[in-house]
């Protein structure tokens, strides 16, 4: 285990069935933070909902255990902290004009997902987890995917990018602490994709369709309709194609 410039400790494994999971077990044990937990192969990878995460080895899987020093309620906030920074982490290898957001906390790259981000209330604690494909990209998704390797080779190896990623959330961090969510929403409305566009968002009960305006005040997703005008806490979102808004 060693320190990052920012006095966060990283912890690299060969194998653990989930960082995420690993982040759960050391706040089961009253373990204390911060520190990126990272898995050069994950058995038992999960995202949002449960659903599985494929990664393989020469993929990036890490997550971020520590306690913000913020009220509960605006721990949300922190997924637009850690888009920003996988975002920026991203633009070092490949630039920034090919990549975009996508609400909640999705990064994509030419418009296809290259990497995804879960975060976990652990009580006093929070995990963040990061997955990105760097050498593959799952078959099969309702979606388009990408991968760094064909962008740059060889990509970032795990350690590197996780030096990287960590810079960037706490220096977006301490813009957060000092001024609030608005300028953290400025810089992520930015970088949205879709913006303007078309969207579908699916909910578990429910289809909407309509435009994407845009984020509020607390991140929810503003979609404008023929219904009105409605705020999203949380859904999957999808593009229309071009050409078929």
């Amino acid at each position: 285990m060693r320190k990052l410039p920012s006095g966060t400790l990283i912890e690299i494994f060969d194998t653990l069935d989930s960082t995420s999971a690993e982040a759960r077990r050391r706040a089961e044990a009253g373990a204390g933070g911060p520190v990126w937990i990272l898995a050069l192969r994950q058995t038992a990878g999960y995202g949002r909902r449960g659903r599985r995460w494929e990664q393989e080895t020469g993929d990036f899987a890490g997550t971020l255990f520590f306690k913000p020093h913020a009220p509960m309620e605006r721990w949300g906030e922190l997924s637009f902290i850690i888009a920003l920074a996988l975002a920026s982490a991203v633009d070092e290898s490949i630039g920034e004009d090919k990549i975009t957001l996508k609400w909640p906390n999705d990064v994509l790259i030419e418009g296809g997902k290259c990497a995804g981000i879960l975060l976990e209330n652990l009580g006093s604690h929070l995990s963040i987890g990061v997955g990105v494909n760097m050498v593959t990209a799952p078959d099969g998704m309702p979606y388009a995917v990408a991968r760094l390797v064909d962008y740059i080779t060889p990509p970032p190896g795990p350690g590197a990018f996780a030096a990287s990623l960590d810079a960037h959330f706490w220096k977006y961090y301490r813009q957060w602490k000092t001024a609030g969510f608005a300028p953290i929403r400025d810089v992520w409305l930015a970088r949205a994709g879709g913006l303007g566009r078309t969207i579908t968002v699916r909910l578990p009960n429910q289809e909407l369709k309509g435009v994407f305006e845009g984020i509020d005040e607390t991140g929810a997703l503003v979609l404008r309709s023929e219904a009105g005008t409605r705020t999203i806490a949380a859904g999957d979102v999808f593009f229309s194609p071009q050409g078929q808004e």
